[in-house]
């Protein structure tokens, strides 16, 4: 299976809530740099946090791919979201794309790669990172590339 986890792209520093901050116009091209690479990916289904930047990150790649499923909304994509948790959602479900935020993302990668939380992935705005492995369980997956805007 392959694993796409990409972090939203740059957000605007204020809103009501944190959950409320949408891409600035600078976030949505980063965001279209990103999904440029994920052209011609076998991508199965797109899963994002309900938070807006994410939302509208997600819509950006879905358009540029021209990907016709829906974007699935899940509450255990939020930037506090416990890894292990997603991890115990992801099952064995082939080729999705998680958009997300830190420190979620980082931490996930790295529990992916290594099997614990001690050593995150660096993620930037709108850093998009690919693994690979049999089964989406902590230390059995193989970290392919990170690609950064």
């Amino acid at each position: 299976m392959k694993l796409w986890v990409l972090r939203h792209g740059q957000a605007e520093s204020h809103a009501p809530t944190d959950a409320q901050r949408n891409l600035t116009a600078h976030g949505r091209e980063e965001v279209l740099g990103s999904a440029a690479h994920l052209i011609g990916q076998p991508i199965a289904a797109i899963l994002a946090s309900p938070y807006v930047r994410a939302q509208q990150t997600a819509q950006l790649v879905r358009e540029a791919l021209g990907f016709e499923g829906e974007i699935r909304t899940v509450p255990w994509l939020t930037p506090e979201a416990n890894p292990l948790q997603v991890l115990e959602q992801l099952d064995s479900a082939d080729n999705l794309l998680l958009v997300s935020h830190q420190p979620l993302v980082g931490n996930l990668i790295g529990l992916l790669q290594h099997g614990h939380l001690r050593d995150p992935q660096p993620m930037n705005t709108a850093s998009l990172a690919e693994l690979e492995g049999d089964w989406p369980l902590a230390g059995l997956m193989t970290l392919n590339a990170v690609t950064h805007p």
